[in-house]
């Protein structure tokens, strides 16, 4: 008995599925060259700083040309703003990862606190990039959008911190002035930690720090404002 000849199907692709991907290959694309320049703004600002860094400069240390960066950021201030939001995005990460093993309000305050102390500290170029664009005590150069946007994320991360606070008592008002001392302290402390100003004391950041979320802790559970 003679067999039919098995017809062959031919593969097709549709139109819609080539154009999809053509599509998240641009998109990739796109994301790798948009990668390669805020490494490049990355170095430039930390080598020269804000004032000196130029479009020229980051697209030389990209392998660009000036006109190839506006395609990507409309000016270096929008590109310091997405280093910066990277940067807050990565602290909020190391903040959240901290809680998980924290169960207390107390346990979570101190996590909270040391993770976001510590985050500066083995990263001194993060805490470089939230003071590129003061002058002056104003921002500059940011949308107001963009400001909100970036003060609510540096905000997240000390929100924990706020929450275990009224969690050992402290009604709202109280929580927000100590989280607002603790920043103003780590800052201060990372600042003259990071510029070597310390070391005319004889003292380490590490330890201060530890002392002040000490004094906190025990602020805290004695339902005491300082």
């Amino acid at each position: 008995m003679s067999r039919m000849p098995l017809t062959e199907k031919k593969a097709t692709t549709s139109p819609i599925s080539t154009h999809t991907q053509r599509d998240e290959r641009r998109r990739k694309l796109a994301d790798v060259r948009q990668e390669l320049v805020l490494d490049a703004a990355r170095s430039v600002f930390f080598e020269l700083g804000m004032e000196k860094t130029s479009i020229r400069e980051i697209a030389r240390r990209a392998g660009y040309t000036p006109g190839a960066l506006y395609s990507y950021f409309p000016s270096k201030e929008h590109i310091y703003g997405a280093l910066l939001g990277e940067s807050l995005e990565r602290l909020n990460t190391q903040v959240q990862l901290a809680l998980e093993a924290a169960a207390s309000p107390a346990e979570r305050l101190r996590a909270g606190a040391s993770a976001f102390f510590d985050f500066y500290r083995v990263n001194p170029h993060d805490l470089d990039l939230g003071f590129y664009l003061f002058q002056a005590m104003a921002p500059r150069g940011l949308t107001p959008e963009l400001d909100v946007h970036l003060n609510t994320r540096l905000r997240d991360a000390l929100l924990p911190c706020q929450a275990a606070l009224q969690a050992m008592g402290l009604d709202e008002a109280r929580a927000t002035a100590e989280v607002t001392a603790l920043f103003a302290h780590i800052v201060g402390l990372l600042v003259m930690s990071h510029t070597g100003r310390i070391r005319m004391f004889g003292q380490s950041s590490q330890e201060l720090f530890s002392a002040y979320l000490a004094h906190l802790l025990k602020r805290a559970q004695g339902g005491k404002s300082a």
